[in-house]
């Protein structure tokens, strides 16, 4: 969709895809799961961007991710809270990028929710799959996956987006299988959310219920919407994905 180039901040560097678009409405900034990277988006930020009038689109792997750089491991049980607090920030001012719509899936939209939730401007956020408190289906769904990388060739399959395919997986899977990890809870941020949120679940998801929308819309000070979908799991946006971008687009149309 766009260029891709690395930038350095906050530690190290970070592959970042940019469209700059034509019109004064709000960016879309894209931010991906606990395994995620650019090309693990499928290209769905491309055809929102497409259907809402090629506004401008920033998508970005984090440290550990795709072709940025190593993050440090372990990682704390903090690394949501610095993604939001510190890498965020140093790369939406990169680029200019200010009051965005963040799309955050997994992971990121617990960090869009830490950001937004700091006080920081944003015009909208989508939450796909969202976590805000760890629940026990999460830490089984993780446990499953950990049997998975090292029972079958998932490590070979993530060596295709990612440069160290298992440090990739480890840096995600170890610190939510952590016992530190257990208490993490991200609700206390939830009041400081003022822009509109669209929160969007599968009912069949491996990795969490339909609790965590219940949390989010109890602690958000802005408007709350939800998308419940039946037989999707943890990936709405490619199990679902003409329903997810209609609703998606519908949403940015109304922000505008």
């Amino acid at each position: 969709m766009g260029v891709r180039e690395l930038i350095d901040v906050a530690g190290g560097p970070v592959e970042c895809e940019f469209v700059r678009g034509a019109d004064d409405s709000p960016p879309l900034v894209f931010l991906h799961e606990g395994l995620g990277s650019i090309d693990l988006w499928r290209g769905v930020p491309a055809e929102i961007a497409a259907a809402t009038g090629w506004p401008t689109v920033l998508t970005y792997a984090r440290h550990g991710h795709g072709a940025s750089g190593p993050a440090h491991l372990p990682r704390p049980v903090s690394y949501m809270h610095h993604e939001a607090d510190t890498v965020l920030p140093a790369v939406l001012s990169v680029f200019g990028v200010e009051r965005p719509v963040l799309i955050g899936h997994s992971d990121g939209a617990s960090i869009a929710l830490l950001y937004a939730g700091a006080g920081n401007a944003a015009a909208g956020l989508v939450c796909m799959a969202p976590h805000v408190f760890v629940e026990p289906e999460s830490i089984a769904g993780i446990e499953r996956a950990r049997i998975a990388f090292e029972s079958s060739d998932m490590s070979d399959r993530m060596g295709r987006y990612h440069q160290d395919p298992t440090a990739t997986f480890r840096g995600w899977n170890d610190v939510w299988l952590s016992d530190e990890f257990r208490s993490w809870n991200i609700e206390g941020r939830l009041g400081g959310v003022t822009a509109p949120v669209l929160a969007i679940q599968g009912r069949a998801d491996q990795y969490g219920t339909l609790a965590q929308l219940d949390a989010i819309e109890a602690g958000v000070s802005g408007s709350f919407e939800r998308l419940v979908l039946d037989d999707v799991g943890h990936s709405p946006h490619t199990e679902a994905r003409g329903e997810v971008v209609a609703a998606l687009v519908e949403f940015i149309a109304g922000l505008a």
